[in-house]
């Protein structure tokens, strides 16, 4: 079913407007042209099937640096969120916003496949030209978003009331952060329509698009932060309602910008058929693999900041703060580990080995020199930069005491994020799943035995093991991920 004329005249009008408003003049002119100009794949091929010998490096960063810069700007937020809350006084407000950001990471994060999944099918059919199934690719996890983002807030009581009686933190922190999860759960299916938004643009290649979109939750967020919370004085209600406001706004206006996009595409899409057939069993399958994937992922550093709140309210807004280190370190990684999965996914559905080879060597020794780029970061202000989240004298001790641990992680962490993307590219989602299982285990095992010996030394190492575990996991599975492509080439 296409949008009549008239809807379309409106819908531009509305988004032409916002995007002129706000100085967006590239991605007006990307969002007008014709069906030709968005979907061409960035990885020309000759006629025989093999890549072009253009600028891989020049190819990596035209994703990496668009995604970089969106994906800093979300611990950048939480920098901001912990940074309002932690000149109120009192411990208790940075823990409250820690162990409520931490439930959210179980609700949203945990459906982070919508954002993954979407962008390993999308780049796939793009990469064999399938223009229905582009189309395809985002009205399915749009739906799943959708119905996933409704049921979170039907249930949200005994979600909360399961969350708040695992994490056991104290009274105060507890307060704060059921104030924050009342407030945030309105923003559930916004932001989960957000991910699957996310996905499609990445696997589009509309990187640029993507930046806006993140850009504008962001920024918006950060805004409404100060304004609710220093301005007005709410509180950490006040951090959940920038973060509802924010969703809403980027979803809607993400929605505008798509549905643009594939209204200008004369494609036509058997509505009835799209929840069937052999896709829709591949997404389904593909997803709950992502989504246990996650969840170990999620366990992992949930965990962490349980055993952290179980060492007292100082050591958990120390490690609060140190987190927003490994979340720096994380997303720009994930720049360059998007960046595989994007051309990684093309490769597979373009069948070809040496591309994908090339987008795997290149985006990994792009990764590889940010990683020693973050080490010198923070060594360097790793001390000023915690000063910057809190005036407390005794949280700010405690994280320079621990801050060689933050110093050392990138190294770690690089092999982990690449080849997640990777896989995640490949749609190889059951090797993830296994790897990260596996990983969690490993994770648990070590804070069993080391947190007892070593007391928060110890929960750093254990957090370093798992990165190092899942490393080791996906690597021992990439041979046969490059035999596979070479036999479907063949």
């Amino acid at each position: 079913m296409q949008a009549s004329p008239k809807d379309l005249e409106l819908a531009n009008g509305v988004f032409y407007g916002f995007l002129a408003l706000t100085g967006q003049t590239d991605l007006i002119r990307c969002a007008s042209q014709d069906t030709q100009s968005i979907g061409e794949p960035m990885t020309k091929t000759s006629p025989a099937g093999e890549p072009d010998q253009g600028n891989w490096n020049r190819r990596v960063w035209r994703l990496a640096g668009p995604i970089i810069l969106s994906s800093m700007s979300t611990p950048l937020l939480g920098a901001v969120d912990t940074a309002v809350v932690g000149r109120l006084g009192d411990a208790s407000y940075i823990g409250g916003v820690s162990v409520g950001a931490m439930i959210f990471s179980f609700l949203l994060w945990g459906f982070g496949f919508l954002r993954m999944a979407t962008t390993g099918f999308t780049a796939q059919a793009f990469g064999a030209g399938d223009e229905a199934e582009i189309h395809a690719s985002f009205y399915r996890p749009l739906g799943l978003a959708l119905a996933l983002g409704f049921l979170l807030v039907v249930l949200q009581a005994p979600i909360a009331f399961v969350a708040f009686g695992a994490v056991g933190a104290g009274p105060e922190v507890e307060l704060q952060a059921r104030l924050y999860f009342g407030a945030r759960i309105w923003s559930s299916p916004a932001a989960l329509v957000n991910y699957a938004i996310l996905g499609w643009l990445l696997g589009t290649q509309q990187a640029k698009a993507a930046l806006f979109f993140q850009i504008l939750l962001n920024g918006l967020n950060i805004l409404l932060d100060f304004w609710f919370v220093v301005g007005l004085g709410w509180g950490v209600q006040g951090v959940a309602f920038a973060t509802v406001i924010a969703e809403i706004t980027a979803a809607g206006l993400g929605l505008l910008y798509v549905w643009r996009y594939l209204s200008g595409r004369a494609v036509p899409i058997r509505w009835r058929q799209l929840w069937t057939g052999p896709e829709t069993l591949a997404l389904f399958r593909v997803n709950f693999d992502i989504f246990i994937r996650t969840l170990c992922v999620i366990f992992a550093f949930s965990y962490f900041t349980i055993l952290s709140a179980r060492l007292g309210d100082d050591i958990l807004a120390a490690n609060a703060i140190l987190m927003h280190f490994l979340s720096v370190t994380s997303y720009a990684l994930d720049g360059f580990a998007n960046a595989a999965e994007i051309l990684a996914g093309n490769a597979v559905g373009a069948r070809s080995l040496t591309t994908f080879r090339h987008a795997v060597k290149v985006s990994s020794l792009w990764a590889l020199a940010t990683a020693v780029l973050l080490v010198a970061l923070f060594w360097l202000l790793g001390s000023w930069l915690i000063t910057l989240f809190t005036d407390l004298p005794t949280v700010i001790s405690l994280a320079e005491h621990y801050l060689p641990w933050l110093i050392a992680l990138p190294i770690f962490a690089i092999w982990g994020f690449q080849l997640d993307g990777i896989f995640i590219g490949a749609t190889r989602a059951a090797a993830l799943r296994n790897a990260m299982v596996l990983s969690a285990l490993v994770f648990f095992v070590a804070t069993w035995i080391l947190l007892p010996l070593w007391g928060n030394n110890g929960l750093w190492l254990a957090i370093t093991i798992f990165l190092v575990a899942r490393a080791l996991t996906l690597g021992f599975c990439y041979p046969a991920l490059e035999r596979a492509i070479a036999r479907t080439g063949q």
